[in-house]
């Protein structure tokens, strides 16, 4: 399968280019990201065939259904890495919470967070490339919390790759801040900036299309990569936990084939609901994808008023941290599968320049068939906490943003699949906040403690040797420096 640009193409770089190209080199023209030319359609017909099918022979069928230059023995040699997670024999429990809501777990990998899915199998895809080619990468990755920790987790101690990671200093939790300072990967440089992610983000983009960083780069035989959902490596296996959690849903006897159902997923970036929507365009029964936000509610003003206006926002730090989010890059995945390059292309630029797009009426109604959105405040994130662990289900801030759109959903029939991207363990300050309905400030080690001791949960061990580990990187400085800060590492 070939590969496009979302912005149309410069005349510079190749007019098209295949998957192992786009996941190494993911920076397009005109800052644009890399699509697929078309999407598969393998439909019903592909979904009965998985009805017994394990994750990892579901994951290896869609990858083939995209015709990606990858050779099957490195595909399923990345995914037995989900053998690594809590069950493998079920990488990705979906569980009943209560009638017609069901919440898909995708933190059961190593560093208890959604990219997991998406970042075990593509670091080591990404590594294997480089050292067939006999080349060298930079890996940049910006983190709002969890790709952070996922990207240096896969990547550790690789051959031919070095890692620049860069966190908000200040905005990310405890427990993520650890899991990323405490690497001890001689690859690895991670880096905390005093700003946002968005910060973080642009500086990461404006480095991915800096040719006097990668011309600085090639001079010492190093070529430039990234992790963040920009790389459609990451996207790829984003799709798959969508047709597994219908697939789940059959076998738990909850609905037919062919029956639709709501997709409710957290998002600050897009990348997993961009998964959700080209799994619909693939043929997934989806009635609709409900985007949950939190009060950095930049997408449900697009999804619902077809405004992008970051004029006179600025980022709220809030008690779901990894949704800190303005501008959330794969909505551009989406314009461009809706609109075409050009009219991308313009309303990329105008955000660039203005701060600012809206979308023809004609269009919004375009974009509202497949999505709708909602946010939810702090509090209110907060109440489905302690409500839900009251009924036996605990949940971490960002999956509690999902709650409310099950409540208003329109229709009250239709099952519902919740994406979890995180586990309790690595927001559990906020957690106990919830369940003592309190504003104390609790450091994370005595409120895991607490929380595990009042609640019978269990905390993971990767989780408890973090507060004993050493703190190997301590670096924190301008975003001005970022360039200097990587150059110096390499």
């Amino acid at each position: 399968m070939r590969f496009i640009e979302t912005r149309g193409n410069d005349g510079i770089k190749p007019e098209y280019v295949n998957f192992s190209d786009a996941i190494l080199s993911p920076g397009a023209s005109y800052g644009g990201l890399y699509v697929p030319e078309f999407l598969p359609e393998p439909g019903i017909p592909f979904l009965e065939k998985h009805l017994k099918s394990s994750y990892k022979e579901l994951a290896f069928d869609i990858l083939k259904t995209f015709d990606i230059d990858i050779d099957d023995d490195v595909v399923k040699e990345a995914l037995d890495l989900y053998d690594k997670f809590d069950d493998p024999d079920n990488p990705v429990p979906v569980v009943k919470v209560k009638e017609s809501l069901f919440v898909s777990e995708l933190y059961h990998g190593p560093t208890r967070a959604f990219k997991d899915m998406a970042l075990q199998p593509f670091g080591y895809i990404l590594s294997n490339l480089a050292k067939q080619r006999g080349e060298k990468y930079l890996i940049l990755a910006a983190t709002s919390g969890d790709t952070g920790p996922a990207t240096l987790e896969t990547f550790k101690n690789r051959p031919n790759i070095k890692v620049a990671c860069l966190y908000p200093d200040g905005g990310t939790s405890d427990v993520q801040r650890l899991q990323m300072v405490t690497e001890d990967g001689k690859n690895l440089k991670v880096i905390g900036i005093i700003g946002d992610f968005d910060d973080a983000q642009n500086a990461l983009k404006e480095l991915l299309a800096s040719e006097n960083f990668k011309r600085k780069l090639q001079e010492s035989g190093v070529k430039l990569s990234a992790a963040n959902s920009v790389n459609f490596g990451r996207i790829i296996f984003q799709i798959i936990y969508h047709l597994h959690s219908y697939l789940e849903l059959i076998r738990q006897n909850e609905i037919s084939l062919g029956e639709k159902i709501y997709l409710i997923v957290p998002s600050g970036n897009f990348g997993n609901a961009l998964g959700a929507y080209y799994a619909k365009k693939m043929g997934l029964p989806v009635k609709k994808i409900l985007i949950a936000s939190n009060e950095n509610n930049v997408l449900t003003d697009l999804i619902q008023k077809g405004e992008y206006d970051l004029r006179s926002r600025t980022l709220k730090k809030t008690a779901s941290p990894a949704m800190d989010i303005l501008k959330s890059s794969n909505v551009e995945r989406v314009l461009f599968d809706k609109f075409g390059a050009k009219r991308t292309k313009e309303l990329m630029d105008s955000l660039t320049n203005e701060g600012y797009y809206k979308l023809t009426p004609q269009e919004l109604e375009r974009l509202r068939e497949d999505f709708e959105a909602d946010f939810t405040t702090d509090e209110e994130a907060k109440n489905t906490i302690r409500e839900y662990a009251q009924n036996g289900y605990l949940m971490d801030p960002h999956t509690a943003t999902c709650i409310k759109l099950f409540d208003k959903r329109d229709n009250k029939e239709l099952k519902c699949v919740v994406y979890s991207t995180a586990e309790w363990t690595k927001f559990a300050p906020t957690v106990l906040n919830a369940l003592n309905n309190d504003d104390k400030k609790y450091k994370d080690l005595e409120a895991l403690v607490e929380i595990s001791k009042r609640l019978g949960v269990r905390i993971p061990l990767v989780i408890e040797e973090l507060f004993n580990k050493p703190i190997v990187h301590d670096t924190v400085i301008e975003k001005e420096q970022i360039e200097e800060e990587i150059l110096k590492f390499i």
